[in-house]
């Protein structure tokens, strides 16, 4: 349903599903990698199947 729609439109999923991140075309994420600092960190795999 989403793939359907989202030729129109843009969602914004928040999860921890391994099935539902495996579906989609960016993953973006936050991690702390020392106390107190957060960092953005993301996957474009338009990009990797594009290069593949």
């Amino acid at each position: 349903m989403i793939r359907e729609f989202s030729d129109n439109s843009q969602f914004i999923i928040v999860t921890h599903n391994k099935t539902t991140m495996s579906t989609v075309d960016v993953i973006y994420g936050v991690t702390m990698q020392e106390p107190g600092v957060s960092k953005l960190v993301n996957v474009d795999f338009r990009s990797l199947a594009a290069a593949g």
